[in-house]
C-alpha cells in the first residue's frame, strides 16, 4: 500500500472468475487487452485489487494457467484474507477483526444438521469462511434457520450465496464488500483515498462490492442471475453502477470509458502504420507522445505482432525499430550473452511469421518506471512469452532516452534481461527482444 506516494488516480477492484477472467476465452484475449492498457496507463498511479472467492492455492493454481496481471492487494476466500504486494503479505490486523464471534468448529456442527449442504473440497475452505454447494431451492429453505441456529450459538455471521450453486458462512465482518471498506478506511488514514474507486463483479458474492460508498460499479454482460437481481431491485439507489454489453474483461474496459474513469482504448486495439507519412494513422506519431510505460508496452506488442504475421512484412517495421533504438546501444540477454541492438533488429528480421497459427503473446507485468534524468527513463518489468501451454518470464530494464524526433519521442539505449526467479532457466530461451 505504500507503492504510491499520493492517492490512487483510479483504485479498480475486479472479480476474478468469469469477470477479469473469461473462461469460454481460450487465448484470453479480452484479458491481455486489459493487461495491456493497465501497463501502459494505470500501473504507474493507479491500484489494482483483486477480489476472489477463490483460496490462496487455487488463486496460485490461476495465476499459473491465465496471463493475470500481478495485483497491488489480493482479496481471497471471499474477502477473508487479505494480502499485499507480490510477496502476498498478510493483514494481520484483518484476521484479528475476523476472529470476534466466530467459531469455525460451531459451524461445522450446525451445518452437519443441514443434509442438502454438500461441502466443497478442502482446498476451497478457509479459516474464516465454511463453503458447500447447494442448489437455489434448498438455499431458500436452509439459509434463514442456518442463520438462526448460527446466533443462538453465539456466532456473528453472515451466508452468501452466488453462482446458483455456492455457499459461504462467514464472520460477519467479512465479505467483498467488508474488505473493501477496510481497505479504503486504511487509505483514509494515510490521507491516501483514491481519487476514483471501480469495483467489477458477475455473480452474487460481489454484491458487497456495489453498495461500498462512493464507488462506480460494472456488472459484467455475463452477469449471473443472482446478481442481475439484485441489481434490479436495487439500480435506483446505485446510480453508479452499470451493466455491462461486453463480457468479461472487455466490461471492464466499457465501464472505465462509460464512467469517463481514464483512458480505455487498449494499445492491442490500436492498428500501426510505419508509413511516416499517414501522420493519422500512426499511433507514434509525435503529435501524441506516448509515455515511457505506453511506450514500451507497444514496442513489445509490435514484436508479437511481427512474430504472428499480423503486421505487413515490410522494409518499414525494420526502419521503424532501427529509429527507436539506439545505434550503440546493446540489449544482454539472460544468459549473458550481449548484442547491439540494431543487430538484434537484424536477427528478428529473419524472424517473421515464426509463431504465426500458434496461441503465441508476448505480456508485459509490474511496468514501473523511474526517471533518472532529464531525457532518461528506467522501465522496469516482467516480460512473459506465452506459446500453446508454455509459460516463461524475464525481468527486464530498459533504458530510454527522449528524442523528439524519434517515433513515440523516446529511443531505446539498453536492454538487460534476466530470468525471473519463479521461472526455470535450464533450457528456456526467449525470443530476441
Amino acid at each position: 500500500m505504500d507503492r504510491l506516494a499520493d492517492s490512487a488516480h483510479l483504485m479498480l477492484v475486479s472479480d476474478l472468475d468469469d469477470t477479469m477472467v473469461d473462461h469460454q476465452d481460450p487465448q484470453n484475449l479480452s484479458l491481455l487487452r486489459f493487461n495491456s492498457l493497465w501497463e501502459s496507463e494505470y500501473r504507474e498511479n493507479s491500484v489494482l485489487v483483486f477480489s476472489t472467492g477463490r483460496s490462496p492455492n487455487l488463486y496460485r493454481k490461476l495465476r499459473n494457467e491465465i496471463p493475470v496481471l500481478t495485483p497491488d492487494i489480493t482479496v481471497l476466500s471471499v474477502g477473508t484474507v487479505i494480502l499485499y504486494g507480490e510477496k502476498l503479505v498478510r493483514d494481520e490486523d484483518w484476521i484479528e477483526l475476523l476472529d470476534e464471534n466466530w467459531d469455525r468448529n460451531v459451524v461445522l456442527e450446525e451445518t452437519d444438521k443441514f443434509p442438502q449442504l454438500k461441502s466443497q473440497s478442502e482446498m476451497d475452505q478457509g479459516p474464516h469462511k465454511v463453503s458447500f454447494y447447494i442448489s437455489k431451492e434448498d438455499a431458500e429453505q436452509v439459509i434463514n434457520p442456518l442463520l438462526a441456529s448460527l446466533s443462538k450459538r453465539g456466532l456473528d455471521v453472515k451466508i452468501i450465496y452466488s453462482g446458483g450453486i455456492a455457499l459461504d458462512v462467514l464472520p460477519k465482518r467479512a465479505g467483498k464488500g467488508e474488505a473493501l471498506n477496510y481497505l479504503l478506511n486504511k487509505f483514509n488514514l494515510n490521507k491516501k483515498a483514491p481519487i476514483n474507486t471501480l469495483v467489477c463483479g458477475d455473480s452474487g458474492n460481489d454484491a458487497e462490492l456495489f453498495i461500498v460508498r462512493g464507488v462506480y460499479g460494472v456488472m459484467v454482460k455475463n452477469a449471473k442471475e443472482e446478481l442481475l437481481e439484485w441489481y434490479k431491485r436495487n439500480k435506483n439507489m446505485y446510480k453508479n453502477v452499470m451493466h455491462a454489453t461486453e463480457r468479461c474483461a472487455a466490461g471492464i474496459l466499457q465501464s472505465i470509458g462509460q464512467f469517463k474513469l481514464g483512458p480505455n482504448i487498449s494499445p492491442r486495439d490500436i492498428n500501426i502504420s510505419f508509413s511516416y507519412q499517414e501522420n493519422n494513422n500512426n499511433i507514434n506519431n509525435n503529435d501524441n507522445r506516448d509515455k515511457p510505460a505506453c511506450f514500451t508496452v507497444k514496442f513489445y506488442l509490435l514484436c508479437e505482432r511481427w512474430y504472428r504475421a499480423e503486421i505487413q512484412n515490410s522494409e518499414n517495421f525494420i526502419i521503424h525499430l532501427k529509429n527507436i533504438t539506439n545505434e550503440s546501444g546493446v540489449i544482454v540477454h539472460p544468459s549473458g550473452k550481449e548484442n547491439s541492438l540494431h543487430e538484434t533488429v537484424d536477427i528478428l528480421n529473419s524472424c517473421y511469421g515464426n509463431k504465426k497459427g500458434m496461441s503465441f503473446r508476448i505480456w508485459l507485468d509490474k511496468v514501473l518506471v523511474s526517471q533518472i534524468g532529464t531525457d532518461c527513463w528506467l522501465v522496469r518489468f516482467n516480460k512473459w512469452e506465452v506459446n500453446d501451454g508454455s509459460k516463461k518470464c524475464c525481468a527486464n530494464t530498459v533504458l530510454l532516452n527522449s528524442n523528439g524526433e524519434m517515433p513515440g519521442g523516446f529511443c531505446i539505449s539498453h536492454v538487460h534481461q534476466t530470468w525471473h526467479e519463479e521461472c526455470p532457466t535450464e533450457g528456456q530461451q526467449l525470443l530476441i527482444f
